[in-house]
């Protein structure tokens, strides 16, 4: 039976997450340790205390939501035959395949979110989920916008579109588009547009002084929807990611077409797999679905895969 692994992105942390792991395991607060070294601060009291304004703030998300996504793969002891990680998760999915190292990917994503904070100031880029619209509905709207730049960024489903960009023009579309309904995300910035540009040259510096190997499992990319080939592909690819838009429903189709029967969403909250549950509507069977983001979770799921 083949299985795949998930990989959450921003959206999903909350304050507590990782803590039971590292009340239980020698193996977890080892890793929250080598954490706060590698970062100079102290992530692990970030994640289990707050204060949330603090853990939101995107610097900080995502290296938090790496490092509980990284502890609940090792807990787990088992490999996929594939995976997929969403924007963020994709640097989890690349970590887990033995494509870059945890303390390096802690240190991309640190300065990543940084990056992606201060491209865009604050409050003049927005991004805002459209729900009860197909794709083709959210294209041709995005044609007529005239106020200025915005994108679709996250394909989340068929008919869950997130679109990014200036504000006045997220509110033009918002207003042409008239879906069924739409939620103002609290992010940071228009993420996943040509917005963040100047941050993806930032981060290309970085990523040309970290080592990539070939992945050891194959790793579904958010920005082509299919298997990432090498490390150096890995690496090209991260960079395109941040103003690229996350093909999510794509990459979960094409994980459909590689014949995936079970999915562990491994990390903090369910989003994943409540996303996976209205793209597989329309595959005739869905795959059985699990998730890892504590030890009653990790057991339950052990004992699910018979690991």
């Amino acid at each position: 039976m083949k299985r795949a692994f998930l990989f959450p992105g921003q959206g999903s942390q909350y304050v507590g997450m990782g803590r039971d792991f590292y009340e239980h395991s020698q193996e977890a607060r080892d890793i929250f340790h080598l954490a706060d070294e590698s970062l100079g601060f102290s992530l692990s009291r970030l994640c289990f205390e707050g204060p949330e304004e603090e853990l939101r703030l995107t610097c900080y998300t995502q290296p938090a939501i790496l490092t509980v996504s990284y502890i609940a793969f090792r807990l787990l002891r088992v490999k996929p035959d594939l995976a997929a990680g969403h924007s963020l998760g994709e640097y989890s999915a690349l970590v887990a395949a033995g494509s870059l190292d945890f303390s390096e990917a802690l240190r991309l994503v640190h300065n990543r979110g940084r990056y992606m904070m201060e491209a865009v100031p604050p409050g003049e880029g927005v991004m805002a989920a459209v729900i009860g619209l197909n794709f083709s509905q959210v294209e041709e709207g995005l044609k007529r916008i005239s106020s200025g730049l915005v994108q679709a960024a996250n394909w989340n489903a068929p008919d869950q579109v997130v679109i990014a960009g200036e504000k006045s023009a997220v509110e033009e579309a918002l207003s042409i588009l008239e879906p069924p309904r739409s939620v103002m995300l609290q992010v940071s910035g228009p993420f996943h547009t040509m917005l963040m540009k100047p941050a993806a040259e930032r981060l290309k510096t970085d990523l040309e002084k970290v080592t990539f190997r070939d992945p050891e499992f194959p790793v579904i990319s958010n920005v082509t929807a299919r298997e990432i080939d090498s490390g150096e592909e890995a690496r090209e690819l991260l960079y395109r990611q941040i103003f690229s838009p996350v093909l999510w429903c794509q990459s979960m189709n094409r994980m459909h077409e590689l014949g995936v029967e079970q999915v562990v969403e491994i990390g903090p909250g369910k989003v994943l797999t409540g996303l996976l549950r209205r793209i597989s509507r329309e595959w005739g069977k869905a795959p059985s679905m699990f998730n890892v983001e504590d030890m009653k979770s990790l057991e339950s799921c052990r004992q699910a895969l018979s690991i």
